[in-house]
């Protein structure tokens, strides 16, 4: 059974950065797509970033020139580096994992979430 561990989050200055991280486990082996998501108060949950094994990303425009997805040297954790931080970039943050041949940043082809990690950007 795959599970989605995932750290970081907090509170920051609008302007400021903040990074979370990701690390699926159980996944007999096999590379998937990592998402992340966020979800505001009162709003819907939204796709924003999402990275393929091969190295291929999207981006929503919403975060686009301000979020940086990457994993690291050993592929175990991917990173969700967050730039220029806004008051409306505050939320719950989810990273979750979908099979390979989704790469998409609709939630419903994810199978596996995180447990998700709060993000709140002051002004």
């Amino acid at each position: 059974q795959v599970q989605v561990m995932q750290f970081g989050g907090g509170s920051v200055q609008a302007g400021g950065s903040l990074r979370l991280s990701c690390t699926p486990s159980g996944s007999s082996g096999s590379r998937a797509i990592i998402g992340w998501f966020r979800q505001a108060p009162g709003k819907e949950r939204e796709g924003i970033a999402a990275l393929a094994p091969s190295g291929r990303v999207t981006y929503a425009a919403a975060v686009e020139g301000r979020f940086n997805v990457f994993e690291d040297s050993d592929k175990t954790t991917v990173y969700l580096r967050m730039n220029s931080l806004k008051p409306e970039d505050s939320g719950m943050y989810y990273c979750a994992r979908a099979p390979i041949w989704r790469f998409t940043l609709r939630q419903e082809d994810y199978n596996a979430w995180g447990q998700g990690t709060q993000v709140t950007v002051s002004s």
